[in-house]
């Protein structure tokens, strides 16, 4: 239990360029990204992550419904980009990555 919180910990310290790092090598691995899609995916979740920290200061002690809505759309609007990126079998993989992290977020393991 103490390994997953330090996890999340560890996550929720992580400046921007930490996280897309860590998400891109995380799809690299379940995807097989080639060099040009790496470098997409890393832009794009740079900058998707630069917006959720933004989002997160912006709401300390705020409205967290509609910070859930905006987040939601952000993560709506990446996964239309990440769709433009990755060739049709890739998608699927993504999709299945990302209902892994969701399940592992439900069972408290955080963003891994």
């Amino acid at each position: 239990m103490g390994t997953l919180v330090g996890t999340a910990q560890n996550w929720q310290n992580s400046t921007p360029e930490e996280m897309a790092k860590r998400q891109t090598d995380q799809i690299k691995e379940k995807c097989g990204l080639d060099k040009a899609q790496e470098k997409k995916v890393y832009d794009l979740q740079l900058e998707s992550s630069k917006k959720m920290a933004k989002m997160r200061e912006e709401m300390q002690g705020g409205d967290r419904d509609g910070m859930r809505d905006k987040m939601a759309k952000m993560r709506e609007d990446q996964n239309k980009e990440m769709k433009k990126i990755l060739t049709a079998d890739q998608y699927v993989k993504y999709e299945k990555y990302l209902e892994e992290r969701r399940a592992a977020r439900q069972q408290g393991g955080g963003n891994r």
